[in-house]
């Protein structure tokens, strides 16, 4: 406790304030136990404003803090507020999360406090102003942190070890060791041994004490030591020689030699430090083998650049090339929306050249457009996402000039011309139905240049009408091929920015909550209760969803989960959004179908808009919702793209579905479901604000901000309710611009809003919700998708260590007997291989075969295991790169199991398999100190991480290189808990890692 002492009987009178006199008390020293909103307690009893601290000073719950006290009519009150200690640190970050972080592990550090826009990243060098603070198992928290800049001095852990080992490689004091290290290429589980000679050349004797391998569970033996008795004329010819035991002296002229053996377990490259320890000093040599497998004669490489690529010019040549479409010949439209014309037209937005011409001129956009540096607000909302979305738009257009064509030709397929396109199949480039591609005679500079519309897209070829003439004259003649992309999308997230200032501030920057009356009073069926589920006049705000009752369609729902239900059905906030915060498998989805339901039968009036940034997502709600067993044909409808291929829309929803030929009736379903592009069209039917009731956006967060106001638009209004359902903690959006990116683009509105005040976790309120003010967002925190031991990272890392298990045993357990687990009660499995990356002709792509082999092997033994009762549909495999998809689906193939799902991250995000297989491709070790960011690639990024980690139920498994993934904090993180739990197997182990587990 605080303890105040009085100067003595007679207090002098100090300050004079409105209602009293104040007496000086001692100085005190205390805790900050709350803080908000200008004020806060010291030691939960003394109270104290912003103002009254010392300049400079932002106090948080926890600080330690000495004051000034002085009594006010009976109540004390603290003055001259001031950190207790304060101490300057120079270390490493350790810790980066989404708002804040940790310094060499001890202490804390809100992201906010980096000085001048730094934004921190795991390892770099900082320094800290930090004062004492009790900030969970810290006791310091960081008030100023800077990075360093890169110097010599900082990278003192490189060289000192890089002149260490090339020291060590030497020969010294007159022992030279000779004989050929490297066991060459090897299969799997081949023995071979080779002989190493130490000879003593010098005038001493040298005293051999011990000859090292780094790990008993290596692939490699040594031998025991061998003097020679007699050397023959030829230098290597032994006639005859004496075991050693112990410590061997070498006299001047002796020689002994060492047979090493290996035999293999692990595929891959593997080199080991040998090191023979002599009295003086050490001498080291590197062995060395490449174990490889059958498998990978299946995976032949191309190194000759695809045929039909443009290898001359870069992608930005050719899209400054591309600029002038002045003479274009149209080519034949679909026909779309054959019985309605729609009443509004969307706008073109086309970049504006005061634009695109700093990008081709390769200008410093910070300085042409300021707006880019300031921060987002209501003043400039539409002008900077305009500008993002142009600059996105830009890169968009770069990007697809990689895919252009040189002298291609044409074939003509009855009414159409097809052209062949490498790569369609994997999605480079993507063309879809609708789209254009543009053909020009090569070499003819200023020629015309025909449009061709797609109308049909094969597995590697698409159809194409152009201008009647054209089909007619055309016999044969080689075209350049340029590619477009569909600016629809683009076209909608201008629409929806421009719009978005009509939805008012408390949408877009809400800073306080006001109550609203409750959109459900169930005083038919409830009467009893009806009197208590009105806010009364005197309170700011009552959350009266404790004391609703409902009767729920889903029996087996949660307590979070239900109160979210009640909160959103009530809907007290609005208009300002609603966030179901829902962590990998907490059953966000079905809370979201629960809500829509009762939203469906509790309030007559409402309409609903449900949407997702995917079809797969959006898809998946019409599903479940259609599972429930409460609609009708005439309650829903599944609104698609017109482009969609209907072959890719599950059975079960096809009733359901809608291509938008008859929108004047779809707009009067009760529930709609669509992607938020697609809803976009219903903005040219010229709906009123409030047709919708209620907007839902599932998978949220992988939105752009733009993209998710689509759908919000639509539901405009003071009694309009939007939620937003999603883990700001998983993948975002997909973006290529890296302006775009860094400016804000890439922050979804789910995950801006709760960066706000209003929105963010605060550990000294909300203690029986979540921490989270439940007025606004729910967290959901029971897992129902997986084992408890692979649940327990991405908990602590990523979730404030709240996830509960709640998943059945029998499916969570049922792989925990498979027989290449090294720890049969923790089912991870961290495969090290030391590979290869490689890349193929002019595809930018990466890929390992030594990876590809060993995912491929371990699928097979888990589908071998028939005591697993698996089935190709249970198990995924995640691999970041498009490649290494490509050969891992090429092998699958050959052996006949091409059911099994072979995907990226995004792919697999909102989906779940009993075993995950990972595959992280990277390898390249000597470019790690270079370039570190560069070679992770998309590996070094914590979302991405996360999304891999946590779509495995029973059992995951990671192949990939740990000299490369320990440069990332989150995957080292990872290594050290595959290593303390003996679920490692492999190459031989960085000492990094086994020092990390050691400490």
């Amino acid at each position: 406790m605080l303890r105040i002492i009085y100067h003595s009987d007679d207090c002098v009178e100090s300050e004079s304030v409105s209602n009293g006199l104040l007496k000086e008390l001692a100085p005190g020293v205390g805790t900050i136990t709350q803080c908000h909103l200008g004020e806060g307690l010291i030691n939960e009893d003394i109270p104290f404003k912003i103002e009254n601290c010392i300049k400079g000073y932002i106090p948080e719950v926890g600080d330690w803090v000495t004051v000034d006290l002085r009594e006010n009519n009976s109540e004390v009150v603290a003055f001259d507020v001031q950190p207790l200690r304060q101490q300057q640190f120079t270390s490493e970050v350790s810790v980066v999360l989404r708002d804040h972080g940790y310094i060499k592990k001890d202490i804390f550090f809100y992201v906010k406090a980096c000085a001048d826009g730094y934004k921190p990243q795991c390892k770099d060098q900082v320094c800290c102003t930090a004062i004492e603070s009790k900030q969970g198992k810290c006791n310091w928290r960081a008030i100023s942190v800077s990075r360093l800049p890169r110097s010599p001095h900082n990278q003192i852990e490189i060289t000192p070890h890089s002149n260490y080992l090339g020291d060590l490689l030497k020969d010294k004091e007159g022992i030279i060791i000779s004989g050929i290290s490297d066991f060459g290429k090897m299969s799997k589980e081949e023995s071979k041994v080779i002989t190493l000679w130490i000879r003593n050349n010098g005038n001493h004797p040298q005293t051999l004490l011990e000859i090292q391998l780094p790990t008993e569970e290596s692939q490699f033996h040594v031998d025991r030591l061998k003097v020679v008795k007699e050397m023959m004329a030829s230098s290597k010819s032994v006639s005859s020689s004496r075991e050693v035991k112990g410590q061997l002296v070498l006299q001047p002229k002796m020689a002994a030699y060492v047979n090493i053996s290996c035999t293999t377990k692990y595929i891959g490259n593997h080199k080991v430090l040998l090191v023979f320890k002599f009295d003086k000093f050490r001498i080291g040599r590197h062995l060395t083998v490449t174990v490889i497998d059958p498998y990978q004669n299946y995976m032949p490489q191309q190194s000759q650049p695809m045929q039909g690529s443009q290898q001359s010019k870069t992608p930005f040549t050719r899209y400054r090339e591309s600029m002038d479409d002045s003479w274009v010949v149209p080519g034949e439209k679909m026909t779309r929306y054959p019985k309605l014309q729609l009443p509004k037209r969307l706008g073109q937005y086309r970049v504006p050249q005061e634009i695109r011409n700093p990008v081709i001129n390769s200008d410093e956009l910070r300085e042409v457009f300021p707006i880019l540096e300031e921060t987002l607000c209501y003043e400039n909302y539409e002008s900077k996402f305009s500008l993002l979305l142009y600059l996105e738009e830009i890169q968009l257009d770069i990007d697809i000039r990689a895919f252009d064509l040189e002298q291609v030709c044409l074939n003509i397929v009855g009414e159409y011309l097809s052209l062949k396109v490498p790569g369609l199949a994997e999605g480079r480039p993507s063309v879809l139905v609708g789209d254009r591609v543009y053909l020009s005679t090569p070499g003819a500079e200023g020629g015309p240049i025909f449009e061709g519309i797609v109308h049909e897209v094969h597995s590697d070829e698409v159809y194409l009408k152009f201008n009647a003439e054209f089909h007619s004259k055309y016999l044969g003649e080689d075209y350049d091929v340029r590619f477009t992309f569909n600016r629809t999308p683009l076209r909608r997230f201008h629409q929806a920015a421009e719009y978005a200032p009509n939805l008012g501030r408390n949408v877009l920057f809400p800073t306080t909550v006001e109550n609203q009356p409750p959109l459900y009073n169930p005083s038919s069926d409830q009467a009893t209760e009806s009197s208590y589920l009105t806010p009364t006049k005197s309170a700011s705000r009552v959350d009266i969803s404790s004391q609703l009752t409902l009767q729920f369609f889903n029996r087996q729902l949660n307590d979070r989960q239900m109160s979210a239900v009640k909160r959103i059905l009530l809907g007290q906030c609005r208009p300002m959004p609603y966030i179901l915060f829902g962590p990998p498998g907490t059953g966000k989805t079905i809370t979201l179908v629960e809500t829509i339901l009762q939203i469906l039968t509790k309030l007559p009036g409402s309409r609903i808009l449900a949407c997702a940034p995917s079809n797969s997502a959006a898809d998946l709600l019409a599903e479940r919702l259609h599972k429930s067993g409460v609609l009708k044909l005439t309650d829903m409808v599944r609104l698609n793209a017109f482009q969609r291929n209907e072959d890719n829309i599950p059975d079960k929803i096809r009733p359901y579905c809608s291509s938008g030929n008859n929108l004047d009736i779809v707009v009067h379903y009760r529930i709609i479901i669509s992607t938020c592009v697609n809803s976009g069209i219903l903005y040219t039917y010229g709906l009123k604000p409030g047709h919708f009731t209620h907007v839902f956006i599932d998978e949220a967060g992988q939105a752009t901000e733009p993209e998710c106001l689509i759908p919000v638009g639509l539901v405009a209004g003071t009694d309009g309710q939007t939620i937003l359902s999603g883990d700001p903690e998983q993948l975002g959006p997909i973006l290529h611009s890296p302006h775009a990116k860094s400016h804000g683009l890439e922050l979804s509105f789910l995950e801006r809003l709760m960066g706000l005040e209003l929105y963010s976790r605060d550990e000294t309120k909300f203690v029986t919700s979540g921490y989270f003010d439940p007025m606004l967002v729910t967290k959901l925190i029971y897992n129902y998708r997986s084992h408890p031991a692979l649940l327990q990272l991405p908990s602590v890392l990523f979730y404030a260590n709240e996830l509960e298990v709640k998943a059945e045993k029998t499916l969570t357990h049922s792989l925990c007997g498979w027989k290449s687990l090294p720890n049969k009660t923790v089912p991870i499995l961290f495969h090290g291989i030391r590979g290869e990356d490689l890349r193929e002709g002019n595809c930018p792509s990466w890929f390992n075969p030594f990876e590809t082999v060993q995912v491929v092997r371990y699928l097979q033994g888990l589908l071998a295991d028939y005591s697993s009762y698996l089935v190709e549909e249970d198990i995924g495999i995640i691999t970041p790169y498009r490649k290494q998809v490509e050969k891992i689906r090429m092998l699958l193939s050959h052996l006949g199991r091409d059911v099994v799902k072979v995907g990226s991250v995004e792919e697999f995000q909102g989906q779940e398999r009993k075993a995950i297989i990972v595959s992280a491709v990277r390898t390249n070790e000597e470019l790690m100190n270079f370039d570190q960011r560069h070679i992770l690639g998309f590996l070094c990024n914590p979302k991405r991480f996360n999304v891999c980690i946590t779509r495995a139920q029973a059992l995951l498994i990671i192949v990939g290189n740990p000299y490369v993934l320990m440069h990332d904090f989150y995957w080292l993180t990872l290594l050290k808990y595959c290593v303390e739990n003996d679920a490692y197997v492999g190459c031989e182990l960085p000492e990094k890692v086994t020092a990390a587990c050691d400490s």
